[in-house]
């Protein structure tokens, strides 16, 4: 046995290192290379089929047909490897075009650099193309092909769109493209058995984990009894730097903060969508200061003294900001008027477009529309030079009852127009991150002091903390539920999504643990206080635009929502580890305390592993369904792979013993966390791919 775990050692070891260069591979040389030399390849695939027969013969040595439990989850994946190791031999993958009117019975193939044909034992032919986009926009929604199917004499309608697939006769076919010609491009992909035996290992692999959580004599029950009452958990010192605020010498003059309100309520064109003007005005105050208030101006006022009052607001750009061409180019565009797209237009067919002041406007216009256009933005200079703030405040309720006139009603739903505008105002800035590291920060110091005294948490700071968590949870919450009103979709596709959602599900794991385990507060407040700085860190609050239709699938939003709890997890973990390390320098005779934390950690790796792999398969059964392939091998999926092998390993403490050791288990959890670093952070800055958020 002893050989057959060096074995599978080396072999794990070599899979991730191998894997690892792949993702470098593919970031200087392209997938396509990377795909051909790496993930195609004959010794890779070898390495995989080595993996494989290690995992049986080591499965047959232990006996683990008497342990029920392990024996299925094991065999779940090699259905998994088997699976995917028919779709590359047996599997097919091509693209068709098709042309209105023009039945279509082959696809072409492309491996490796060359191109190949195959034929369909059917036909296909494309009735036409239909761009379906957002109400009282131009932003597609979905792309739809209505087709028909002709097969053995008989002819059959169908229609594919995005997240919508047509299957027939082992053949699935996906919207992938179209073109203004009315073509509709499809992705055809042909793999009759690795996807049944893929699945089949995706089912056991759930139903297995589900077992291993509830199986009474199990190890994950065993570790929860053994802990129960315990206080478990410490967390690491990290500190940081107060940011010091810019102070200016004088304040530039804008519009009384009544008046921006009413232009902050007119709708704009803006980012695809149309929305309040007040989302518009936080955006662009955010990308010129770093933050979505200026002096205590709201981003209206911003937005209208850049454009009421230019030349005082000229001294407000630094040096630094002066050598940003983006924010200078962003000025000049509003000055020009573009960036204004405020009003509706509809033609003859009822599709309504937006326009600035100074667009080019059709020629079947109406004199009102044409004047009112033209005229709008120089009668609110006029009024503004005059001070006269009531006739001001007048033309701005008017433009906005204009927009709603000639929009026919394709402008935001009230519930989602309100959600907006209140998210708008609700926003925190950088002062929520290092409330909560400076929180953090206190709990932990005293926390070791009464862990010095041998005794609980103060009450009081207990109390508190307990309050502003609780608080800081539901405020999350609401801003979750306030963009997901707003965009009309759950708020899981972007880096600052993600992050949100990462802080809420570390909030409510804090609140469950912080029952029974008196350091998860210091853990939970430094844990969201860093993941809201690292959101704050990465831009700007970006807009609430619409979304890619391949976006939209409900599958998306459950595949985030599990990869973040377990990042949380194993972000507790880390934390956990490094607070070993200090408690075994500081008190080395100590043993019983780093065990009772490891302990721990292992109750918080289980679902943590589970829930990681999971959310790996829950977004390749997405990603077969949207575009008919389920794994890619791109650089994000690659990395979660490698995550999920990483902390597979202390799992398999009776396999590799040394894990039993505290020391060295809190050591590897400290190291492990650099894959989860990498996974979100490194490929999104470094490495690209279809999941970078860069």
């Amino acid at each position: 046995m002893k050989n057959i775990r060096h074995l599978l050692s080396v072999l794990m070891i070599a899979l991730i290192a191998a894997m690892a260069g792949g993702t470098i591979v593919e970031k200087y040389h392209g997938s396509d290379y990377a795909l051909g030399h790496v993930y195609g390849s004959w010794w890779f695939v070898a390495l995989w089929g080595l993996a494989a027969l290690g995992m049986v013969i080591a499965l047959f040595r232990r006996k683990t047909w008497k342990r029920p439990v392990v024996c299925l989850l094991h065999t779940s994946i090699l259905l998994i490897l088997l699976g995917a190791l028919l779709t590359m031999l047996t599997g097919q993958h091509g693209e068709m075009t098709l042309q209105p009117g023009v039945p279509t019975g082959q696809y072409t193939i492309e491996k490796h650099g060359e191109k190949s044909t195959a034929k369909l034992p059917f036909q296909l032919t494309l009735d036409h193309f239909e761009v379906v986009t957002y109400p009282g926009t131009r932003s597609p929604m979905d792309f739809v092909s209505h087709l028909q199917i002709s097969d053995r004499g008989n002819t059959t309608d169908a229609n594919i769109s995005m997240n919508h697939i047509l299957k027939f006769r082992h053949y699935r076919f996906y919207q992938s493209d179209y073109d203004e010609e009315g073509n509709s491009v499809l992705a055809v992909a042909h793999d009759p058995w690795g996807v049944g035996v893929t699945y089949a290992g995706y089912i056991l692999l759930f139903v297995s984990l589900a077992w291993l959580f509830v199986q009474r004599g199990g190890p994950f029950r065993a570790l929860l009894r053994q802990t129960a009452g315990k206080a478990v958990l410490l967390v690491a010192i990290l500190t940081l730097g107060s940011a010091l605020s810019m102070q200016a010498a004088s304040k530039p003059r804008t519009l009384p903060k009544e008046s921006a309100d009413k232009m902050g309520q007119m709708y704009v064109m803006y980012k695809g969508r149309v929305c309040p003007m007040q989302t518009l005005a936080k955006d662009f105050t955010t990308k010129l200061y770093g933050k979505a208030r200026y002096h205590g101006y709201s981003p209206e006022q911003v937005l209208g003294g850049w454009l009421f009052y230019t030349s005082d607001w000229n001294s407000t750009l630094t040096d630094d900001t002066k050598k940003k061409d983006e924010k200078l180019q962003l000025i000049q565009i509003l000055q020009d008027g573009q960036l204004l797209k405020m009003f509706p237009h509809a033609d003859s067919l009822g599709n309504i477009t937006w326009y600035s002041q100074n667009d080019q406007l059709p020629l079947e216009i109406s004199d009102e529309e044409y004047l009112f256009i033209r005229k709008q933005q120089s009668l609110c200079q006029e009024y503004v030079v005059t001070e006269d703030i009531k006739a001001l405040d007048e033309v701005l309720e008017k433009t906005k009852i204009y927009q709603e006139k000639y929009a026919l009603g394709h402008v935001q739903p009230v519930a989602q127009y309100r959600a907006e505008r209140i998210y708008n105002r609700l926003t925190a800035g950088r002062w929520l991150a290092f409330t909560n590291i400076t929180l953090g920060i206190l709990c932990f110091a005293i926390s070791l002091i009464c862990l010095g005294k041998g005794r609980a948490l103060y009450r009081p700071l207990h109390w508190a903390a307990t309050v502003w968590m609780v608080l800081l949870c539901a405020f999350l919450a609401l801003l979750f539920i306030l963009r997901w009103i707003a965009g009309g979709h759950v708020p899981m596709a972007g880096s600052f999504d993600s992050m949100n959602l990462l802080a809420l599900s570390v909030c409510i794991l804090t609140l469950l643990l912080s029952k029974r385990y008196e350091m998860a507060l210091p853990a939970g407040l430094l844990i969201t206080g860093f993941v809201l700085l690292v959101q704050m860190i990465g831009g700007s609050n970006p807009p609430i635009t619409n979304l890619m239709p391949v976006l939209l699938s409900p599958l998306l939003s459950l595949h985030v929502t599990v990869i973040m709890i377990a990042y949380a997890l194993l972000f507790f973990i880390m934390l956990n580890g490094i607070s070993a390390i200090l408690v075994r320098f500081s008190q080395p005779g100590n043993t019983a305390y780093l065990e009772r934390l490891q302990n721990i950690s292992m109750i918080m790796l289980y679902p943590a592993v589970a829930l990681l792999a999971a959310g790996i398969f829950i977004g390749a059964v997405w990603a077969n369904i949207t575009w008919g392939n389920y794994w890619s091998w791109d650089p994000k999926e690659v990395w979660a792979l490698i995550t999920l092998l990483i902390y597979a390993f202390p799992l398999h403490q009776s396999v590799w013993p040394a894990f039993r050791k505290p020391l060295f288990f809190h050591l590897y959890s400290i190291l492990a966390f650099l894959s989860v670093v990498i996974t979100y952070f490194g490929v999104n800055l470094l490495l690209g791919g279809l999941h970078s958020y860069a």
